[in-house]
């Protein structure tokens, strides 16, 4: 086996053309040459700099190269976003439920008693508080700015009898509730939609306790994911799940929509890696199901049912998570593709050459980078323009066996004609910088107004032939265009290929029930009649609520609402939503 200098040298050696014959040379410098010829560059001006965690730098080794080249952004910069409408107002369909009582002054002083610091209620009901309307948007208004409630109290207990209390007199009282994490969800279940009470969760943010020999991570709902990635990677583990919103969301809000992620195609999803749960039932029960074994195989596994309820039985107060070791080597290379048949062709190979050392493997198409472009303003990893663009991480234990392993795979898709372009990070530093090309997405193109989104699971074989059905039909609709009078500045399609999950965008520059014809119900037919999912990982919320019949049929539904008036007869758990 070479040594680190040697590949490094090589991948910094001048390029070497590709031979007519397209033969393959067994040495490693020349594999290497071959590698930059056909696109994996020397790095020729770095990305902007961006200051790695220490976990990440101890955690990343620097056998990478990575070149960026500077373009001209293709749309103006963005204008400042407006409020969100009421929701009230832009479903006037949605009308609030005579059952539910309005908060009092009388409420107000039990929850301020129960509560104790005047941090934990943010008041704004009349003759009992003084909150502004500034101090409440932030638990009213989604990040999207799309949805926006009306409530007037917020709770924020700091423990479990807290949360217990709260519930027991809401349903006693008949008051509507709202449980919110980190408010970063994309189907507005997180924030009320009427005067319903939200109960944050942000001062439960405690890590209880972690078993290096088990993996076994407990703690409280509210600890904001990147948080608890932080502390696990001091440790030498890592949190089974990764997301753009890391910084923002809470752990307990993740596992209530069951997010999936970055790294469910290496960790498999939250119904695996959730081991215990505590929770808070409607009427104040604390279902105390902590465990910390991996298998406990005695009755029904009730965890599960919160698992993707988006808080519509109970609050989750607690978790037990399954936290894997943290590899030593992590790699990541960034792929321009002419096809999205290519893009197929490469996932097959990643999955059959890099097999147990892949964990990541992400789509993304031209658009979403030209939209990220012109938001952020830097160099892109690439030069020119491609249909497609691949992100694929690798992580593993050993850095010489995987680094050869892609250099291989590098090789065999190059020379097959498969990717076009790419470039392979070179240190922690440039790791992040590209999978920020894949993160950012999301927030980028929602700058020039707002976003429809739409997180579906698609056969792969047809995973990305929406996003071209969509975009011709609000073409045809005289809705597309570059200049403001037209709504819709752009159709976008990314997502994780490795789990058949697309996130299909319609970036506009202002909300119009013009769009939403033309979109809605066609995407969930669209949908329904490819035996996918309308919901991969986001949840339901109010936004599918009215279309979860594209993707489970009258006896599910059924049965789930059985489940729904088990647990909450009251119907007080963050009503008008879910089913």
């Amino acid at each position: 086996m070479v040594s680190r200098a040697r590949l490094l040298r090589a991948v910094q050696a001048p390029a070497r053309h590709l031979t007519n014959s397209g033969s393959t040379s067994t040495s490693t410098s020349t594999r290497c040459g071959r590698i930059v010829a056909a696109g994996i560059a020397p790095a020729s001006t770095p990305f902007p700099s961006t200051t790695p965690t220490a976990a990440s730098s101890a955690t990343v080794t620097s056998q990478r190269c990575l070149s960026t080249t500077a373009q001209r952004p293709l749309f103006a910069r963005p204008t400042p976003v407006r409020g969100a409408k009421l929701t009230a107002e832009t479903y006037p369909e949605l009308k609030r439920d005579d059952r539910f009582a309005r908060v009092t002054p009388e409420d107000v002083a039990f929850f301020r008693d129960l509560l104790g610091e005047d941090a934990a209620v943010i008041c704004g009901v009349d003759g009992a508080g003084d909150a502004a309307a500034s101090d409440l948007e932030p638990f009213n208004e989604d990040w999207m700015h799309k949805y926006q409630g009306q409530t007037r109290l917020v709770l924020r207990p700091a423990s479990t009898e807290h949360a217990s209390g709260i519930l027991r007199y809401c349903n006693e009282r008949m008051l509507a509730v709202v449980p919110q994490g980190g408010n970063t969800g994309l189907v507005g279940g997180s924030v009320p939609v009427f005067d319903e009470i939200v109960v944050s969760m942000a001062r439960m943010n405690r890590i209880h306790s972690f078993d290096d020999a088990s993996g076994t991570l407990v703690l409280d709902a509210g600890c904001v994911l990147e948080v608890a990635d932080q502390f696990l990677a001091e440790r030498g583990h890592i949190f089974p799940l990764d997301l753009g919103a890391k910084g923002s969301c809470h752990v307990g809000g993740n596992v209530a929509t069951n997010a999936g992620g970055l790294r469910l195609l290496r960790y498999g999803s939250l119904h695996g890696s959730v081991l215990g749960m505590e929770a808070v039932l409607p009427d104040g029960t604390v279902m105390d199901d902590l465990c910390t074994l991996r298998k406990n195989n005695t009755g029904y596994d009730l965890k599960q049912l919160l698992i993707g309820a988006e808080g519509t039985i109970g609050i989750i107060t607690k978790l037990a998570v399954q936290c894997p070791q943290r590899s030593p080597a992590v790699n990541v290379a960034f792929f321009g593709i002419e096809s999205y048949e290519k893009a197929q062709r490469a996932f097959r190979e990643a999955k059959a050459q890099l097999s147990e050392i892949l964990s990541a493997f992400e789509l993304m198409d031209a658009k979403s980078q030209q939209l990220v472009h012109a938001v952020r303003g830097e160099k892109r990893p690439l030069e020119g323009d491609h249909p497609f663009y691949c992100l694929i991480e690798t992580s593993g234990s050993n850095g010489d066996h995987d680094y050869e392993k892609l250099e291989k795979f590098l090789e065999d898709v190059m020379t097959n004609d498969v990717v076009a372009d790419g470039v392979v990070a070179q240190d922690a530093t440039q790791i992040k910088s590209l999978w920020g090309w894949r993160e950012s997405v999301p927030e980028c193109i929602g700058h020039w107004g707002g976003v429809y989104k739409y997180d579906v699971s698609i056969p792969l074989a047809d995973m990305y032939s929406i996003v071209d059905d969509v975009k011709a039909r609000v073409d045809e609709a005289g809705l597309l265009g570059d200049t403001d009078e037209f709504p819709v500045l752009g159709v976008i399609g990314y997502g994780h290929m490795g789990d058949s999950n697309l996130h299909l965008n319609i970036a506009v520059r202002r909300y119009d029930k013009a769009v939403e014809r033309v979109l809605e119900p066609y995407v969930y037919e669209w949908i329904e009649k490819r035996k996918g999912s309308i919901s991969a990982e986001h949840g339901l919320g109010l936004a599918k609520k009215p279309y979860i019949k594209y993707s489970r049929n009258d006896t599910m539904l059924g049965l789930m609402k059985q489940i729904k008036n088990l647990y909450d007869p009251n119907g007080i758990m963050n009503p008008y939503k879910y089913i």
